[in-house]
């Protein structure tokens, strides 16, 4: 059976059995209590345990290779930095499409207020500490722009992975400047090290898989279960809200930004653009794989837009990795829609760093099914929020999945053809 069928079937088994429990028994029983202690959250924290684990590994490896996969910047130059440019401005379009959706819609907080302060009781505790903590703190003195260094730049990169919740701001960081620096050095210098990270980002996605295809049906019926058996039926209602928020963000991206792009950068009809690359969009749909699709990606926009092999072959590939415009929007709302669940009420400040971290997460997550899941799992911790909370939506992520991954690679082509059009190629329908 796939993994995501039986993912899903979890997930039916787990609410089912919770909301049945919850109309019977009622959200107090002692033994609906000790069922739910003993049984399904010891088996949903291993499941988490496991994920946090591989998460620096996995996060650290891909965002050093995937940003010099780039190549050298000083060979490459306009091509290089085009690509790099366009990933970042779109992604953080993206990204600001979810957070925008997340705080107008507000999914997490489509609940009765029973359940709102059930929530809030359960998962709200960590990040209400947190927030205590920090306020009998004295007041930073430091400059804003000071501050904002301190935040982002690490003195010690170790000491970033070195706690249970690890500072994913500075290791991103360090992990982009190494990156970076690989460009700037000859291939025969760095081959090894890349090399070497190459190894661990592949051995990080093997225990991803290993984890996620052996647990993860087992560990979503247990957490849905826990979670169903005490707030009921009102929390599956919030799902289908935020299910509604990341289809119409991908949505509003696919046939929004993207025609824009293609219009205004690469001269070409958007409606045409998209029915010469819906081969790709649907081989992306299928196997929710950007990794899998690059080699029909490479026929397609050669084929069917003219894009010249050598850009073709630099930003696809590139792409594949770095340009994951709809993980990153993905990873945005989940994030948003997860703390709104918890009751935790994200500043501006802590949404722009969501954000950062979204953008590099696109360029630092496994173009795989499922990659995506992992980094937010930390990204939840880092902010304060439980990160089980993540079961709730690992139910519906195959299909979220399918779609983000078809804006993926939609996203890449359109790179491509950005980056060929700016360099003086005649690409194919080339809007008069």
């Amino acid at each position: 059976m796939p993994l995501h069928t039986r993912i899903l079937l979890g997930l039916g088994i787990g609410a089912l059995g919770g909301l049945v429990a919850n109309s019977l028994m009622g959200s107090d029983h002692a033994g609906l209590n000790w069922a739910v202690r003993q049984v399904a959250e010891p088996v949903g924290a291993l499941f988490l345990r496991l994920l946090l684990m591989v998460v620096v590994p996995l996060v650290f490896s891909s965002l050093v290779v995937g940003v010099a996969g780039i190549g050298d910047l000083r060979r490459l130059g306009r091509v290089g930095l085009r690509c790099f440019v366009y990933t970042l401005v779109i992604s953080g379009i993206s990204v600001a499409i979810g957070l925008g959706l997340a705080n107008t819609l507000r999914p997490g907080e489509r609940l009765s207020p029973q359940t709102a302060e059930a929530l809030q009781a359960r998962y709200g505790g960590d990040a209400g500490k947190r927030v205590e903590d920090a306020l009998k703190k004295p007041a930073s003195q430091d400059a804003p722009l000071l501050q904002a260094i301190k935040t982002f730049v690490p003195p010690n990169p170790l000491a970033a992975v070195s706690s249970e919740t690890p500072n994913m701001l500075h290791l991103m960081f360090f992990a982009l400047a190494l990156g970076l620096a690989a460009t700037l050095l000859p291939s025969e210098t760095v081959a090894p090290f890349l090399g070497a990270l190459l190894g661990l980002y592949e051995l990080s996605a093997k225990l991803i898989e290993l984890i996620m295809r052996h647990l993860a049906p087992y560990a979503v019926a247990c957490l849905l279960f826990a979670n169903t058996a005490r707030f009921g039926l009102d929390l599956l209602g919030a799902l289908g809200w935020f299910v509604a928020a990341v289809l119409l963000g991908l949505g509003l991206h696919m046939f929004g930004v993207y025609s824009l792009s293609v219009y205004f950068l690469s001269r070409l009809n958007p409606l045409d653009f998209f029915r010469r690359v819906r081969t790709a969009m649907l081989t992306a749909f299928s196997t929710s794989s950007s990794n899998a699709t690059l080699p029909t990606a490479l026929k397609v926009s050669e084929e069917n837009l003219g894009v010249p092999r050598q850009i073709n072959s630099f930003v696809l590939t590139v792409g594949a990795t770095a340009n994951q415009n709809g993980t990153a929007l993905y990873e945005g709302v989940t994030v948003l829609f997860l703390a709104q669940l918890a009751g935790v009420e994200l500043s501006l400040a802590q949404q722009v760093m969501v954000a950062y971290m979204a953008i590099l997460g696109g360029i630092g997550t496994a173009g795989v099914p499922s990659g995506s899941i992992p980094f937010i799992v930390v990204v939840l911790a880092t902010i304060g929020v439980e990160p089980s909370l993540i079961a709730i939506v690992l139910g519906v992520d195959r299909i979220l999945d399918m779609c983000r991954t078809t804006l993926n690679v939609t996203g890449d082509i359109t790179a491509a053809t950005y980056v060929a059009r700016a360099e003086g190629y005649e690409l194919k329908s080339v809007r008069g």
